[in-house]
């Protein structure tokens, strides 16, 4: 017999859309009641978006916050919802600064708000600012049952407010979350989350944030364990989902007021009585966790078309060369926003090999994309001969007159242009600022060469349609500046230079670490050198979606007036 049944909404929020997250959420909650439910859980500020940066800092928006919770909850009591507990996270503010907040709506009311602890404007949180001791734990009573709270990143420390609350007494901990994506992630919640279970000695509901945000895209992942750390159920990865689960808590948990080591406990009413036990409904199959190349393509097919449609564009604009790059960017963008939503152009120059421009022409077939021809010889040839370019010089005006056309018809049409560089290029500098670098959105910035290729021939396997030509990522990568002309002649080869990339941006090995490792000194030299000197690059570069540990731009960033130099 059970409890109590909780509904854990995973839902996508737009930071700053206070009217449209509160709609989000009152729909959500009408879902939840009509499904029975005595509780609904929202993600980690999902009223305000996440994360809002320095909208934090911002006394106006910390205002408009409080008074949309206060209106969404007369909003759910006018809508039937009174009887439901909504715990809803949003921006608080206080003499001290900005709070990361969490409220329980009831009976069209703001009847707690649990959990402030106040919020960095750095990053997406930083564990220093991990909550301090003395922060008061609210417990609320729900049909005669303790439910705790947790936020943030108390998830992912061990003991503190947790350990608390196991040692308060809690009957369910609920752990509204905006954890963001990034490789292998998801492997570790599941593991993180029982063991916090088990710290609190009861069930544990994390409910986590979907959608992109900027270079950021949420996964949800939400889930519920048992005490004993046993999945109940899992919502599916990159997508909304209402998960509606009957929970058998008999209650009884030892009930401990004020000090509790570090902490006070102070506890709160909404139903004294338990409900009579009741049948449950059958518990929902839980979601497997999607496999790491079909995983990360849901990142970036999310986090591309979140930020073309949070952004109020309708469609985005390529250049298409024939080459791995465009291809698996062109495909990500047809997954995102449709064909329909997708211009490509094939923009040749006197060195464009025959085969570049039948590959661009063979994935727009495949794909269904918009499509044209836009030649720059004549472009090209006029900026060389009036300014009397030659060899890089004129490799770059090839770039750049590309980069001109591309903009030209954003500005005609409204097209979002992207740019198509991956992680590898972008960190040794490999690409020409104004040229091959505009854009307002870099799909694969955060993905290395080799990925690309394996993301490629995995999509070309997921389904029937195999948009991206073999061609395409059998042959040499090329920029084609001129004729013959291949990756390999300025680069080591990309499995090896990957191989590098990861320990030295990734791992944070040194010069010497890397020489340990194997690597020959002239490689790491040369490797860590053009690395070093291309942090100006990498600032101008458009933003792109996170999913490794260390992306440019947001979690690794060098000076740009920089003397210091690994090795020798």
């Amino acid at each position: 017999m059970a409890q109590l049944r909780i509904a854990l909404a995973q839902v996508n929020a737009t930071v700053g859309d206070l009217d449209g997250n509160a709609a989000l959420i009152a729909d959500r909650t009408r879902q939840a009641h009509e499904a029975g439910a005595h509780l609904v859980v929202f993600p980690e500020m999902a009223l305000t978006g996440y994360p809002v940066e320095d909208l934090a800092l911002r006394g106006s928006f910390a205002e408009a916050s409080k008074q949309a919770l206060a209106t969404l909850a007369v909003q759910l009591d006018e809508a039937g919802c009174a009887e439901i507990a909504s715990y809803v996270s949003y921006l608080d503010r206080d003499d001290v600064g900005p709070r990361d907040a969490v409220a329980v709506l009831f009976g069209g009311k703001v009847v707690a708000t649990q959990f402030k602890h106040h919020l960095p404007n750095y990053g997406v949180f930083d564990e220093r600012r991990y909550f301090k001791p003395g922060r008061t734990l609210d417990i609320l009573r729900i049909h005669g049952l303790e439910v705790g709270m947790v936020v943030c990143e108390d998830i992912w420390q061990e003991g503190g407010p947790i350990s608390a609350l196991g040692e308060a007494g809690v009957d369910l901990v609920v752990a509204p979350n905006a954890s963001p994506y990034e490789r292998d992630k998801n492997d570790a919640r599941l593991p993180l989350v029982a063991r916090r279970a088990a710290e609190a000695g009861a069930p544990l509901a994390y409910v986590n944030l979907v959608g992109g945000q900027d270079d950021l895209v949420f996964d949800g992942d939400s889930m519920a364990v048992g005490a004993d750390g046993a999945l109940l159920t899992r919502a599916p990865q990159f997508v909304e989902h209402l998960t509606v689960l009957d929970l058998d808590l008999p209650g009884g948990a030892a009930r401990v007021d004020g000090p509790v080591g570090e902490f006070t406990v102070t506890r709160r009413v909404l139903h004294a009585d338990p409900l009579p036990g009741y049948p449950a409904l059958s518990p929902p199959a839980p979601a497997e966790p999607l496999p790491e190349l079909a995983e990360m393509w849901a990142a970036l097919v999310l986090g591309l078309g979140d930020y073309v449609r949070k952004n109020g564009f309708r469609s985005v604009v390529l250049g298409l060369s024939g080459g791995i790059d465009s291809a698996v960017c062109a495909a990500l963008a047809v997954d995102a926003l449709g064909a329909d939503g997708v211009y490509g152009v094939s923009m040749p120059s006197v060195y464009s090999s025959a085969h570049s421009k039948s590959d661009a022409e063979d994935l727009a077939d495949r794909t269904g994309l918009h499509y044209q021809v836009q030649p720059i010889a004549d472009m090209v040839a006029t900026f060389t001969k009036q300014l009397g370019l030659t060899d890089l010089a004129e490799e770059n005006v090839q770039a750049r007159c590309r980069g001109v056309t591309l903009m030209g018809l954003s500005n005609q049409h409204g097209h979002l242009v992207l740019a198509t560089g991956n992680k590898s290029e972008l960190a040794v500098g490999y690409s020409t600022i104004y040229g091959d670098a505009v854009g307002g959105f870099a799909p694969i910035k955060d993905v290395p060469k080799t990925l690309v290729w394996e993301l490629a021939r995995w999509r070309n396997s997921a389904g029937p349609d195999r948009p991206i030509p073999e061609s395409s990522i059998t042959k040499p990568p090329s920029a084609e500046l001129r004729p013959g002309q291949v990756d390999s002649d300025s680069l080591p080869d990309y499995p090896l230079l990957d191989r590098v990339l990861d320990d030295y941006v990734e791992g944070d090995r040194g010069y010497a670490d890397l020489l340990a490792a194997g690597f020959a000194p002239e490689l790491v030299d040369r490797v860590l050198r053009m690395v070093d000197a291309a942090e100006y690059k990498r600032r101008q570069y458009p933003p792109g979606t996170k999913i490794t540990f260390k992306a440019f731009g947001r979690d690794r960033r060098l000076p740009i007036t920089n003397a210091w130099r690994e090795g020798k």
